[in-house]
């Protein structure tokens, strides 16, 4: 297929794009190029036959729609958004803008396109979206397809929002769609203002590693590579209309998650050991959801997509690859002032 990625330039979307080269397909990745999207996330399959980039923003109608005309994409894997949590604290309006206007204007322009090209059949809308639309658990149950929206923070209420436009254009107007929620992700090229490279660079660097509360937040954590995979099984395979949750089947309590990559820290470099004294528990953000897990079930028995690798492997794999990228996370560092947190809003 050719497909259209947006936000292939960011951590999931970048996978997506080099796991789809990977696998054959030709790829128009579409990204605004903000400060948690880089090139660099590409540079592996930039001089692949079939690659292309365009660097637009989805709150951009006409140069989206030029796209379309100038690429006629088969399907769409949406993944451009806002998605920082706690920045969405702090400027709740470009979470709005991009992760609701944006989407409408993508959704626009694609069923444009699709009518207009006769409305092929094999043609898909796939809107990747976040566990976080359904609020917080408790200490047991976990987050199937059917549990009810109860978003607590404006990215999640966003994400909410863009999931319901998409179902809404999917029934309007008939637009083949497929959703996906999926829990935590993390591995390679993941931005340094979240939680697990924030635990590594802090901690290589000798610095307090900050834990919000007591650490008792608990997430099922998501290899961002075998997510990319369930991603394009979802695209190619994923019946019209369904959503499909995607889960790592790997919970773990935030402050037992920094303790594990301080411990495979300490095994890499014994000579600043233990990092686990640098922990720090600060501030709770506001309106932080205690726990998320996602019953992946329905994706495994429908398009025989499971999670390959383990919290223990992935985590090694991404401390491994943050020692040995120092070049591609030192100069996003060194963007902040001292003391600011990567992303905040001025």
């Amino acid at each position: 297929m050719k497909i259209l990625v947006t936000g292939g330039a960011g951590f999931i979307g970048s996978a997506v794009v080099r796991q789809a080269i990977r696998d054959g397909h030709s790829v128009v990745n579409l990204d605004a190029l903000t400060y948690a999207g880089s090139l660099t996330n590409v540079a592996s399959v930039s001089n692949a036959p079939g690659y292309a980039f365009e660097q637009v923003d989805i709150r951009d109608r006409a140069a989206l729609d030029r796209v379309f005309a100038d690429h006629a994409p088969d399907a769409v894997m949406h993944l451009a958004a806002e998605s920082h949590v706690d920045r969405s604290i702090d400027g709740p309006a470009d979470f709005i803008e991009t992760n609701v206007t944006g989407t409408f204007n993508l959704l626009e322009a694609a069923r444009s396109y699709w009518v207009g090209a006769g409305r092929p059949e094999g043609f898909r809308f796939h809107h990747i979206s976040t566990d976080e639309v359904f609020g917080s658990l408790g200490e047991d149950g976990m987050f199937t397809e059917t549990t009810p929206y109860d978003p607590n923070s404006p990215y999640s209420a966003s994400k909410a929002a863009s999931d319901h436009l998409v179902r809404a254009w999917g029934e309007t107007y008939g637009l083949p769609v497929v959703l996906t929620n999926c829990s935590n992700n993390y591995g390679p090229f993941h931005f340094p203002e979240k939680l697990i490279p924030v635990v590594i660079l802090n901690a290589l660097a000798g610095k307090p590693i900050p834990v919000y509360g007591k650490g008792v937040n608990v997430r099922d954590w998501l290899f961002v590579e075998d997510h990319a995979t369930a991603l394009l099984t979802v695209l190619a395979k994923g019946r019209l209309g369904e959503s499909y949750n995607i889960g790592g089947n790997a919970e773990a309590r935030n402050i037992d998650l920094v303790r594990m990559i301080c411990a495979i820290l300490d095994a890499e470099r014994p000579d600043a050991a233990p990092h686990a004294d640098l922990i720090t528990f600060v501030a709770d953000r506001p309106g932080h959801d205690l726990r998320y897990a996602i019953d992946a079930s329905k994706i495994k028995a429908e398009l025989g997509w499971s999670p390959s690798v383990t919290l223990e492997e992935g985590l090694r794999r991404t401390v491994r690859w943050y020692l040995d990228n120092e070049a591609w996370w030192r100069p996003l560092q060194e963007r902040r002032g001292v003391g600011e947190r990567l992303g905040k809003a001025q």
